[in-house]
């Protein structure tokens, strides 16, 4: 993202050319944003990231600055020669924006309507737009609509076989700049034009010590905002909350003044509508809390509507871990940490960070090993250690001496050797973390051997959570791994959030409360199928969500029974709750299509790809076997003008046109680049230092060859004297001369020589 900070603030430096009314300052860029700064200190990527995307940007593609001006009143500045290459990133001003937030179960639905106009470039000229726009923890990109004068921009999901989309997909078009940052590149839009943007997408709740919470990047920087005397500015934000439980909700905190609307039942609504001089300079945040003294939640039916692909009606068992006074299991932990050669550098780094934090907060009375594994296998001891001072002391030290990155992957050996030291637990909840950055050869053989396994353990058989670092491992071997073994899988694309992530991670799985549950609903029902392949245990740091398909009729009450930390039995009461508010199918949909592909890809089951491939299209979700596209519909043509394009002899309108996104596929893994140790998984891992002394260089003499360009000559010529100008002419005639002589010696005596 450091190209795209740079872009930003050459816009920014652009944007002085543009005289605004009033004689107001052009915007500036960060201090320490500056050409040929050091390179990669603290304040330069402090900087860098304040150029940054925090809420949805407009900005205006520049290739040409000579067309930077503002539309309506020109500022007839000096005409600049050259092109800008990359482009700069003028970002434009904001004259609208609409926030509307649906919070159900454990997702919410974000809907974001804005309106740029493009004050920036001249109406004589035009220039692409790219539009960003970041999204919360976990989010999905659900569609994006766009108009501009008579011209519309759609996204559609569609099947990969049955498209006929653009054989050049150009990378800057659209899709995931990085994770969680969504863009759509518009192309030839005229100076002083608006831009109409309808963006959705999905994220997931934050859940912690009770409270559900939804964080929103909504921090628009100051040069977004137009001047006040000519646009009004209205700031609307819309909140709905639906707990799906006859339950009280109650309000933690909002960042925004909110003003509830109506309360209906479990439906809360809320909204803000103010006239503002300033967009919002903060992210939107909300908080609150659904009334639970101890373990509760339902079951939420719904019937199937005429355009599912599965006529069985949906299902989904929510259960909410109370206040946090259940005690947690005492655990047996093996950690088995991936130490090839494309973990080298900030990757292992993070990891050991995180893994020195997470040895801290275990438990007295729990017990641990740690293995490393490549193409080796090496373990912290030949046995469960039990938790003290002195044991995690001496784990940080064998850390520091063994987290070094090298050799090949191999997952097989080391899952066997844990399973193998879990085998000797007694009154513990066994548990192995596995983290990786690779794809191997054996993944389906290790799904099937596991699985078995577990299953001749019973009971006592280990939970196996899952973490995959960047896009080189397989995400849906990790997560099927995770679901035959009861644990949770998680994944960071970026190193910066590998750390912060792994934690969440531990944390969520390692606080077990209840374990081994099971539903008694089968026995009242013709069919019964959840999406997981098993039932995993309630966690005190997360609800737990099973959803799934059913045919029969659910009694009034089911019971969930489980096994609490001291052993005892427990028996939860969910009532049968037959809801209309709340669209299952939407809510649920993303872990649906995340779980049925995992098993699609186990199983090598043509049925199941097409269950896929049907809810992808159905609900506008991109998936492995399907496609998002950008479809640009023609512009809007009046009576006349057909007539006009019939007598020219021209056709009716083509199909629309597919522009394909990138970066909305996880993939089955990369195993060549595992093999070859390959460390750029991640998007933002830097090049080798090689290459970084190259690009230093090749910009050192780009920045040469600007001061040598012809305006810059034109310039010099226009100060120099008479004289001078009359000595350079001399010498430059006498030049030519010698050069003609020197041909003209090259002609004559070529025949002597011969």
């Amino acid at each position: 993202m450091e190209g795209f900070a740079r872009a930003v603030e050459d816009g920014l430096k652009l944007s002085k050319r543009l005289v605004l009314p009033g004689g107001l300052p052009p915007p500036r860029p960060p201090v320490g944003m500056e050409r040929g700064g050091g390179g990669g200190g603290g304040g330069d990527a402090s900087a860098a990231a304040l150029l940054l995307p925090s809420a949805p940007m407009a900005y205006a593609v520049v290739t040409d600055p000579g067309a930077v001006d503002t539309p309506d009143v020109p500022s007839y500045q000096p005409y600049v020669y050259g092109r800008l290459d990359p482009p700069a990133l003028i970002p434009l001003q904001m004259k609208e924006i609409d926030l509307s937030v649906d919070c159900a179960l454990g997702e919410a639905s974000v809907t974001v309507r804005a309106r740029w106009w493009l004050h920036c470039i001249t109406r004589s000229r035009d220039c692409d737009v790219r539009i960003v726009v970041p999204m919360g923890d976990q989010g999905s990109i659900l569609g994006a609509e766009v108009t501009v004068g008579r011209k519309s921009y759609n996204t559609q999901v569609i099947e990969v076989e049955d498209h006929t989309t653009e054989n050049a997909a150009k990378a800057d078009s659209g899709g995931l700049l990085k994770p969680q940052l969504f863009f759509l590149t518009i192309s030839q839009i005229e100076g002083g034009a608006d831009i109409s943007a309808t963006i959705r997408w999905s994220q997931k709740l934050h859940y912690d010590n009770g409270r559900f919470s939804v964080d929103i990047p909504f921090c628009f920087p100051y040069y977004v905002n137009p001047l006040p005397k000519v646009f009004m500015k209205r700031e609307k934000i819309q909140l709905t909350v639906n707990s799906g439980f006859s339950k009280e909700v109650l309000l933690q905190g909002t960042s925004h003044p909110l003003k509830e609307k109506g309360r209906q039942g479990e439906k809360l609504s809320f909204r803000h509508e103010a006239t503002v001089e300033n967009w919002s300079s903060k992210d939107f945040t909300f908080s609150y809390s659904v009334y639970s003294g101890d373990l509760s939640g339902g079951v939420l039916v719904q019937p199937s509507t005429l355009r599912d692909y599965d006529d069985r009606d949906r299902f989904c068992i929510f259960l909410l871990p109370g206040g946090g006074n259940r005690k947690v299991f005492r655990k047996a932990v093996v950690f088995v940490i991936d130490t090839s050669g494309s973990m080298q550098g900030h990757p292992l780094e993070n990891v050991k960070n995180a893994m020195s934090t997470a040895l801290s907060e275990l438990a007295e009375g729990d017990y641990f090993n740690i293995i490393t594994f490549n193409d080796e296998l090496h373990s912290f001891s030949s046995c469960l250690e039990k938790v003290n001072e002195k044991s995690i002391a001496s784990a940080l030290d064998w850390m520091n001496l063994n987290f070094v990155a090298g050799g090949g992957t191999d997952i097989m050996h080391p899952l066997n050797e844990a399973m193998a030291l879990l085998s000797s637990a007694h009154d513990v909840l066994p548990q192995i973390f596995l983290m990786t950055d690779g794809s191997v050869d054996d993944e389906h053989n290790i799904c099937q051997t596991v699985k078995t396994e577990l299953i001749s353990r019973g009971s006592k058989s280990p939970r196996i959570s899952t973490f995959g670092l960047g896009l080189y491992c397989n995400h849906y071997f990790l997560r099927m791994l995770a679901s035959i073994g009861r644990g949770h899988y998680d994944a960071a694309f970026e190193t910066g959030s590998i750390e912060s992530q792994i934690l969440r991670w531990f944390r969520k799985a390692s606080s077990t409360i209840v374990a081994n549950i099971s539903i008694d609903a089968t026995a009242h029902l013709d069919e019964f199928e959840i999406d997981s392949e098993y039932i995993p245990d309630i966690s005190a740091k997360c609800p737990l969500c099973i959803s799934g398909k059913y045919q029969g009729k659910f009694p009034e009450m089911v019971t969930a029974k489980g096994y609490l930390a001291d052993m005892r039995e427990i028996s939860i009461e969910l009532k049968v709750q037959h809801i209309k508010d709340i669209p299952l199918d939407k809510v649920l949909v993303a872990q649906q299509i995340g779980l049925l592909t995992a098993k699609a890809w186990l199983s090598s089951d043509k049925q199941l790809e097409r269950k896929v491939v049907k809810l992808s299209i159905q609900n506008s979700i991109p998936s492995e076997y399907t496609s998002m596209v950008l479809l640009q519909t023609l512009e809007k043509v009046d009576a006349a003008q057909k007539v006009k394009q019939k007598l020219k002899g021209h056709k009716g309108p083509d199909e629309p046109r597919r522009i394909p996104l990138q970066g909305l596929k996880l993939g089955f893994g990369d195993r060549a680049a595992t093999r070859e140790n390959l460390i750029t998984g991640f998007g933002d891992v830097k090049p080798p230092e090689t290459f970084e002394i190259l690009n230093k260089a090749a910009g050192c003499c780009s920045r040469l060859a600007d001061c040598l360009c012809c305006m810059c000559c034109i310039k010099a010529c226009n100060k120099m004297n008479d004289q001078c100008a009359i000595l350079m002419t001399q010498i430059c005639a006498a030049l030519a001369c010698l050069g003609c002589y020197e041909c003209c010696a090259e002609v004559c005596c070529a025949g002597s020589d011969s």
